[in-house]
């Protein structure tokens, strides 16, 4: 074995010589792969961590749990992360939730483990874990957290974070009660009963935290702390030719929305453990903790079949471990346990990997209607010396689907076969899981309870292969993709999903009528999969008009555009509604709009949303006419500056540079552009200048580390033009109360008038990361802050430059805007408009 080890180590060593590991991180395959699945099968333990967002997961212990102890891994993750920021595009709320998602799940496929999510949807940063529970519904989070602890039965069960105010954001705190509580409950057949009928009590062996800490002090704290288990992550692995550590890193590294690319550790990484509830352990987490087949009645049989396999092994025979392998595959289905069964998918896939077995379905395409036709290509191939045959494969997900014939399969010879689906007209249109069904409050609806817990929903067709090995039946699943190559990156494939017909787009953000005058509106309607025809109509909210009442279309091919035009007459008074679309075409009426996230990291995502524009009937004014936009980690307030009549130009390096900047009344920088654009940070001279020269410079809310160069507060020495030391407090309420610490300030009076009415009806939270300190030159407009806390006097301040003006301003604005929050829209009319005479 310490033979095999050292071979495999070279291979890892000289496969990272010749390709160094990249974002795009593909598995091990061939030899290591199988030399790996052959120990994991020999492992039937399992372990769970519990947090309250994607990357508050420890992918070091991820890591060494999975690749290291070979043990089944998971990570519930309480909510998708839809409160947070966005580093790398202006996704916000269920969007940023679906990317956050994948970002988990590209980062288990590195680090080894299984993802899971409760109902709970992040609706920001918490102060408290009551407010948190409170919101969330503390019964409905813990039913869920017990029922996929009942589902996945883990020996050990890791928290995250402490359950106590030390663990800060709200999330955190509820995350380790919820995980304390379900601990115990689990176990219980009296607490939530209705479970029973899919998943049975489940008393896990012991509850630990996985101490870690925020802070110098909270470090001593737990220096301190007895009987605490020490494991190494940093451990170094032969097979993978990396530590845990430098696995951890690549994992962690997946949640670019968040910028947490990381390092790759090597040496020494000590985690820490202390016991919450359950048996102690004295020398290892897993203590008297029967891991291996031994634990079933009639398992050892399979062990030791398993260990025969693995004494078989021969890295230019992966083939020599078949027979062991077939025959520990038969006793262990032979065994009446749910966890052994839970096994057999991954004999077939440790089959399939010795015998050198590749099989595929792949669609023509990647987007297809209801009703429509899309061909699908089987492709097989026997790389391996065994004697291998393909029984057949049936198309699952689809009524009606066709299937494919069995045929032999000769040595290292593809095997392709052709067929043609027809899709179903009445089949469900693709959609991420969480967004299926309308969410209450901040819950998602999931009516299935086996869909509660999975990352993802089941494919919109997957192939399940019929093969025999030597004589001896398994079976292997995938989905069906769509398979293609990209001139640049190579061989790539992308879901196959269903959409509708075609899709229709009016506006990502509200549209703003400042009079009452009408204007005209243009919706696209863009064909999905093929030629479509048809009508689109809009309709409007009480008091608003339309016409004409609807518009023809005709679209020649898939990917195609067509405008129609309408006209839109708002009521003369105030008012608030949305805009609603829709198409009809062959008998089906559609009123989707269909969003793509895609990213090189993740797989692309098609996601449906309502066809609907929201629409504010305001009287906002605005006196700077050509604002430019520094672009930072991305949002959509550009796009709010064009509806309240503002040209808006996105300025580049260039511009910043050496560009005229005089010739816009005002510049407006993103949220944490200062953060994330150095091209910004070096133009602070030449805007210093601007503002000299009579512009006006707009800052949205940066912070302390969130991005290239963000995390050294000299970063953003040259943020405002007199000291500014930008802060962490938030105000999180969103209708906290809001101060005029200066009423007859211009900010509030021109040129619109701003009332307490203006601050109603605002989203999520009033203002983040406000500054702490501030020249004694700057005017601070407004304070708001959170129940019982201090007042917090940063969230607008304003200060003359020269014949210009300046501004900073932590009002979420990037939130509030895209809402359609009327009073938002007139408050920062205001403040682009601040040097304006």
């Amino acid at each position: 074995m310490k033979n095999i080890a050292r071979r495999l180590c070279a291979i890892a060593a000289a496969l990272a010589l010749a390709a160094p590991l990249s974002a795009e991180f593909r598995r091990l395959g061939g030899a290591p792969a199988l030399y790996q699945r052959l120990e994991r099968l020999r492992v039937v333990g399992s372990v769970l961590m519990i947090a309250a967002h994607p990357d508050d997961e420890n992918t070091a212990l991820l890591a060494y749990c999975a690749q290291g102890r070979k043990l089944r891994t998971g990570y519930l993750s309480l909510t998708r992360g839809e409160g947070g920021q966005n580093l790398i595009g202006d996704e916000q709320g269920d969007l940023l939730g679906v990317i956050r998602t994948q970002e988990l799940l590209a980062a288990r496929r590195i680090d080894g483990a299984e993802q899971y999510f409760t109902r709970a949807i992040d609706f920001g940063f918490s102060k408290t874990a009551d407010e948190t529970l409170a919101k969330w519904g503390r019964q409905d989070v813990l039913s869920d957290v017990v029922w996929v602890i009942r589902r996945f039965r883990p020996d050990v069960v890791l928290l995250r974070f402490s359950g106590t105010t030390r663990d800060g954001h709200g999330h955190h705190q509820a995350s380790s009660i919820l995980g304390q509580e379900a601990f115990k409950l689990a176990a219980d057949p009296k607490a939530f009963p209705e479970q029973l009928k899919y998943a049975e009590p489940w008393q896990a062996k012991r509850l630990l935290w996985n101490g870690f800490s925020f802070t110098r002090q909270q470090e001593r704290e737990l220096d301190k702390t007895p009987n605490r288990l020490m494991v190494d992550t940093g451990e170094y692995s032969p097979v993978l030719g990396m530590s845990y550590g430098e696995l951890a890193g690549l994992s962690r590294s997946q949640h670019r929305s968040q910028g947490f690319g990381s390092a790759e550790r090597k040496g020494t990484l000590p985690n820490y453990l202390f016991l919450y509830a359950g048996e102690p352990a004295k020398q290892d987490f897993f203590d008297d903790v029967d891991v291996s087949w031994k634990r079933f009645p009639g398992g050892e049989a399979v062990d030791k079949a398993l260990g025969e396999a693995l004494a078989a092994y021969q890295m230019e025979a992966p083939e020599k471990t078949l027979p062991a392998l077939l025959r520990a595959r038969k006793l262990a289905r032979a065994l009446d346990h749910p966890d052994a069964k839970r096994k057999l998918s991954e004999f077939d896939e440790a089959i399939a990997l010795a015998a050198g077995v590749w099989v595929d379905v792949s669609a023509a395409r990647a987007l297809a209607t209801p009703g429509s036709e899309v061909g699908l290509t089987l492709s097989a191939v026997n790389r391996g010396k065994a004697r291998v045959r393909l029984a057949g494969a049936e198309l699952k997900g689809m009524a009606g689907a066709p299937g494919f014939t069995g045929s032999g399969l000769a040595g290292n010879l593809p095997y392709s076969a052709k067929t043609t689906l027809k899709v179903p007209e009445h089949q469900a249109l693709s959609q991420p899981l969480q967004l299926r069904e309308p969410r209450k409050g901040n819950l998602y609806t999931i009516s299935n309870p086996l869909d509660i817990g999975p990352a993802e929903a089941a494919p919109a067709l997957s192939a399940r292969f019929q093969l025999e090995v030597e004589g001896a039946p398994i079976e292997i699943t995938r989905p069906v993709e769509n398979r293609y190559v990209d001139r640049v990156r190579g061989e790539l494939t992308r879901p196959f999903v269903i959409v509708p017909a075609v899709s229709l787009k009016l506006s990502d953000t509200p549209l703003l009528f400042s009079t009452a005058e009408p204007r005209q509106v243009r919706v696209e309607v863009k064909a999905n999969a093929g030629a479509a025809s048809g009508t689109v109509s809009v309709q409007a909210p009480a008091g608003w008009q339309v016409s004409p009442g609807s518009a023809p279309f005709t679209l020649a091919e898939s990917g195609q555009v067509a405008t129609a035009r309408f006209r839109i007459t708002p009521p003369a008074a105030q008012s608030r509604g949305e805009l609603r679309m829709t198409a009809k075409t062959n008998g089906f009426e559609w009123s989707n709009a269909v969003a793509l996230i895609d990213y090189e990291h993740i797989p692309p995502q098609t996601v449906l949303r309502a066809a609907a524009t929201k629409a504010l009937r305001e009287d906002v004014r605005v006196t700077a006419k050509r604002v430019g936009y520094v672009m930072g980690a991305g949002d959509l307030v550009p796009e709010a500056l064009k509806e309240m009549g503002c040209e808006v130009t996105l300025l580049g390096a260039g511009d910043l540079a050496q560009g005229d900047l005089r010739r816009f009344d005002a510049i407006v920088t993103g949220v944490r552009a200062w953060n994330v654009r150095e091209d910004l940070r070096a133009a602070h001279a030449r805007l210093r200048e601007y503002m000299e020269r009579g512009g006006t410079l707009v800052v949205q809310y940066n912070t302390l580390d969130g991005g290239p160069g963000g995390g050294d507060p000299g970063a953003l020495k040259n943020v405002g033009p007199y000291p500014l030391r930008i802060g962490r407090d938030r105000t999180t309420v969103e209708e906290a109360p809001v101060e005029f610490l200066l009423p007859d300030h211009r900010l509030l009076q021109l040129p619109n008038h701003i009332t307490q009415a203006d601050f109603g009806g605002w989203v999520q939270e009033r203002a983040l990361y406000f500054p702490a300190e501030w020249d004694a030159r700057y005017e601070a407009v407004l304070e708001s802050h959170d129940p019982g806390e201090p007042a917090r006097k940063g969230g607008l301040l304003y200060t003359r430059v020269g014949q210009g003006a300046y501004v900073y301003t932590s009002y979420d604005w990037f939130r509030e805007l895209p809402a359609g929050v009327p009073g938002a829209y007139k408050l920062f009319a205001n403040i682009v408009s601040a040097g304006q005479r």
